[in-house]
């Protein structure tokens, strides 16, 4: 198991603790690969995830999505008792997780085919992004009204 001293970084960086412990935790966690998925951007702010879910029906899953965080999961509904000679299609429970970053939100999900696919777009409030500020230059009138309102 390896973990990273942040140190250096966390002298100057503001507000990044949790960031600096998610990648310690992302570190030491066992990769869990099943189900297999990708990951693809569609554009500057949007981003899909494909998750190959072969053999569940859209109600075997849930999908939660919290401050920062979506969780994908499923479980098969056993309605009848199959002898299988050979079982290749894994039907076993799952939960998969997903760190998103701020204003990253799910759009829609859809099924097709086996494929479980979520659109996520980045949605920057207004007022958090950037804007110019305008810098009130003293004039003779501005420094005239403000003496104005010292001595009052």
């Amino acid at each position: 198991m390896r973990t990273f001293d942040f140190t250096p970084f966390t002298r100057s960086a503001i507000g990044f603790d949790h960031l600096f412990e998610l990648l310690n935790n992302q570190t030491a966690e066992v990769i869990e690969s099943y189900p297999p998925y990708d990951i693809v951007r569609t554009g500057e702010d949007t981003f899909r995830i494909n998750l190959a879910v072969a053999g569940f029906a859209p109600t075997d899953i849930n999908i939660t999505a919290q401050q920062n965080l979506l969780i994908v999961s499923g479980r098969k509904t056993e309605t009848e008792k199959a002898e299988y000679i050979y079982q290749g299609i894994s039907a076993r429970a799952f939960e998969r997780r997903f760190n998103l970053a701020d204003h990253v939100e799910v759009e829609n999900a859809s099924f097709e085919n086996g494929l479980l696919q979520l659109n996520l777009a980045r949605k920057v409030p207004e007022a958090m992004k950037p804007r110019r500020i305008e810098i009130n230059a003293a004039s003779p009138q501005n420094e005239k009204r403000l003496s104005g309102i010292k001595a009052a």
